[in-house]
């Protein structure tokens, strides 16, 4: 079969970049498949980060048509040409978010109606709202035949948007381009953090809906052998974080690295970790709980959006249910009380055999084939 893929990829950073990128090597092996990727996701003056391309010299280049301009309605009808020149069976679109709707939505929309269009849609409405997302999300929606989406809440929304849409939900599989070389002793004496402590993990890029505060505070509820480790570019003011940490007293019990993670370091983090928290306050999926089961390391989610979907309660991880520092506080206390991470790392391992990118490439061929 011949595919397009049209969506963000390197040099472009990001979870979304790598997922395709993983996603696109599966339908490699067995596919001919050419991306098609952004000359521009964001104007500068836009982007809440330091930069949108991996500053890693060592990243693995990715080869693709960088053509698309996100805010150039010229470079719209340039790419969905191509793409008709391509001759593609099959369109694949990775939508993230209502800024690009215009962009990819009129693309998806003028190809030949012997090309079926499927949408990967990571979030169909965005955690941070505002008027545009769902006249915009509605209009790229109307020109797909049917839709992927990584958990039952982004189904929901996608099923709401658009009335008897074709959706098919599969789990998020697993990274695996992460070196996994460094024990936790070596990872921790990197980051300067003792081999004592138990060590909690906060990864990613740090937004408000994240509730990156939320478990700060409940950090403070704990005794001084848990030591918090926050790895993750904040998209705004770190200010209000650093208050916080100095306000509870706990500058000896975080650690706090506000940058990007490059690819390569991104071990270092996870295996100097007991336990990687996410405290969201909202929420669809996350691409950290596939990045947390690479390294085998169980998960301590907020009960929000498809993130227990994510984890096998009380197996692979422990659901909060109410989103409080109290209660956050009491279940990672009883992780560690009950020394569970041996015991689930084991269930991770056993369980991940089967949520392959290969697995997913199929999945999506025969979901095409019945819209």
């Amino acid at each position: 079969m011949r595919i397009a893929f049209l969506s963000v990829f390197h040099p472009f950073r990001g979870g979304i970049a790598q997922f395709n990128e993983q996603l696109f090597n599966a339908f490699k092996s067995e596919h001919e498949i050419k991306a098609f990727n952004f000359t521009t996701q964001y104007p500068n003056f836009l982007f809440p980060g330091k930069t949108q391309f991996v500053e890693d010299d060592n990243a693995i280049n990715f080869e693709s048509n960088r053509i698309l301009n996100s805010i150039n309605p010229f470079s719209y009808i340039k790419t969905a040409r191509e793409i008709r020149e391509y001759q593609p069976d099959l369109l694949i679109v990775g939508y993230w978010m209502p800024f690009m709707a215009p962009s990819l939505g009129y693309v998806a929309g003028r190809l030949s109606k012997t090309t079926k269009v499927i949408s990967i849609v990571h979030n169909a409405i965005p955690h941070e709202k505002k008027f545009i997302d769902k006249p915009f999300t509605s209009y790229f929606l109307k020109r797909s035949n049917g839709f992927v989406a990584l958990s039952s809440a982004v189904k929901k929304d996608i099923e709401t948007l658009q009335n008897k849409a074709k959706v098919l939900e599969v789990k998020h599989p697993v990274y695996a381009q992460y070196e996994n070389n460094t024990s936790q002793i070596e990872a921790r004496k990197t980051l300067n953090i003792s081999n004592k402590g138990k060590v909690v993990l906060f990864f990613g890029l740090i937004r408000d809906y994240k509730g990156l505060d939320l478990l700060i505070e409940s950090i403070s509820k704990l005794d001084n052998s848990f030591h918090l480790l926050i790895a993750g570019e904040v998209y705004g003011d770190v200010s209000v974080y650093m208050n916080q940490i100095k306000i509870l007293g706990l500058e000896d019990s975080v650690t706090f690295h506000n940058k990007f993670i490059a690819d390569n370091d991104v071990a270092t983090y996870f295996n100097a970790a007991d336990v990687c928290v996410l405290p969201y306050k909202t929420a669809t999926q996350s691409g950290i709980t596939a990045v947390s089961n690479h390294f085998n390391l169980p998960l301590i989610v907020t009960d929000v959006g498809g993130l227990k979907e994510t984890i096998a309660e009380g197996k692979t991880g422990l659901v909060v249910k109410e989103r409080t520092a109290e209660q956050l506080a009491e279940v990672i206390k009883y992780y560690f009380e009950k020394k569970l991470k041996e015991e689930m790392s084991a269930n991770i391992k056993l369980e991940k055999k089967e949520n392959t990118w290969v697995k997913m490439a199929n999945d999506i061929l025969e979901f095409s084939k019945m819209v």
